[in-house]
């Protein structure tokens, strides 16, 4: 049999060695100063998008930028990177999105990507017991990791469970 793996998605990780401490109380006081906005935040607070300008968090911004310059490198892009926002759910002109993980508490909502094949959800049969292997997974759900940067093409449908 010929197995061949056409159009993969590459999601990308990257452990990194940042002081979550005071990123987090950095957050937690910016969300006691700026009601932030109202997008998909349900019980929760959105920043403005201007998080990357604050020199609070340039050494997040940094490491940001190192990987995606690697992933780059490793796509064979020829660009540089730049940031345009730290956070948005609609991000037109971006290439990749990315979440960075400051704190987290066990039974955290998990970051779901999701298979982008049109129709795959609706008509993919049903499955026998046991584990396919994960290039036929319809979804895959990443456990958030103090520390860890998980970037994917913008277009990749994801959410957060709650």
């Amino acid at each position: 049999m010929i197995i061949e793996k056409f159009f993969p998605t590459i999601v990308y990780g990257k452990d990194v060695q940042l002081d979550n401490n005071k990123l987090a109380q950095d957050i937690v006081n910016w969300s006691n100063q700026d009601k932030g906005v109202s997008k998909t935040n349900y019980k929760g607070w959105h920043s403005t998008t201007d998080m990357g300008q604050k020199p609070e968090y340039q050494q997040l911004v940094t490491e940001l930028l190192r990987m995606q310059n690697e992933i780059y490198d490793n796509e064979h892009i020829d660009r540089h990177a730049r940031l345009g926002n730290m956070w948005a759910n609609i991000n037109p002109n971006s290439l990749f999105s990315g979440v960075y993980y400051v704190k987290s508490q066990p039974k955290a909502g998990r970051l779901k990507i999701y298979d982008p094949r049109p129709g795959v959800q609706f008509i993919m049969p049903v499955r026998k017991p046991g584990d396919p292997g994960k290039d036929m997974w319809r979804d895959v759900n990443i456990e958030p990791v103090v520390g860890r940067i998980i970037m994917f093409p913008a277009w990749l449908w994801h959410s957060v469970e709650p």
